[in-house]
């Protein structure tokens, strides 16, 4: 099954090949060595054109690590200069040993760890917060020097509504409830093609 984002699609192979990547990423960095890179499967060589493309594709991704259900690391980039796949190595090292509500992960955790990862079409302005779609937009707040962003699956697996999502956006970005309909105040929203080793 392919997952579309823009004007591009992951497809299973694709998305196998990115999980693997950021978990060698991880491996590697707790074993002290370079990381390998993963083979794509048969059919698929790195050479192929639609392939090619889509790991050279310069967009946002975030890496979540959870172990047990809980998330026990999250980082990533609205937006980035580098090809998704270098992305995609680069935040699951950030979400393994550098988000800073958890401490680093360790190598007794990496055989517990579930790797998901969002890759996001590009944010755009949002004029009216009420048309978020539950599911389907991630938004992005930044006011008064401060920003908060969720992806497009957290409220889901949070059980909020859209009034829900809204407020916990604003604690998110460190503002007060509403923040988002004032004066300045920039809020964007996105889509994001999530997948897992789950």
């Amino acid at each position: 099954m392919d997952h579309s984002i823009g004007d591009f699609s992951i497809d299973t192979d694709l998305r196998r090949f990115l999980l693997a990547s950021a978990r060698e990423s991880i491996t590697a960095e707790l074993e002290g060595r370079p990381p390998v890179r993963p083979p794509l499967p048969s059919g698929q060589p790195h050479g192929q054109p639609q392939s090619r493309a889509v790991l050279e594709k310069e967009c946002g991704a975030f890496v979540s690590l959870h172990i047990n259900g809980g998330l026990r690391g999250c980082i990533g980039r609205m937006s980035a200069g580098d090809p998704l796949e270098k992305t995609v190595r680069i935040m699951a090292l950030e979400a393994a040993f550098h988000d800073p509500r958890f401490p680093p992960l360790d190598k007794a955790e990496l055989g517990r760890c579930l790797i998901e990862i969002s890759v996001l079409s590009p944010p755009e302005p949002m004029t009216d917060p009420r048309s978020a779609k539950i599911g389907v937009h991630g938004l992005w707040l930044m006011h008064r020097g401060r920003s908060g962003v969720f992806l497009p699956q957290v409220p889901v697996e949070q059980g909020w509504d859209l009034p829900q999502y809204l407020e916990q956006l604003c604690y998110k970005a460190g503002l007060s409830p509403g923040a988002y309909d004032e004066k300045d105040a920039r809020l964007y929203s996105f889509t994001a093609v999530v997948f897992s080793e789950e």
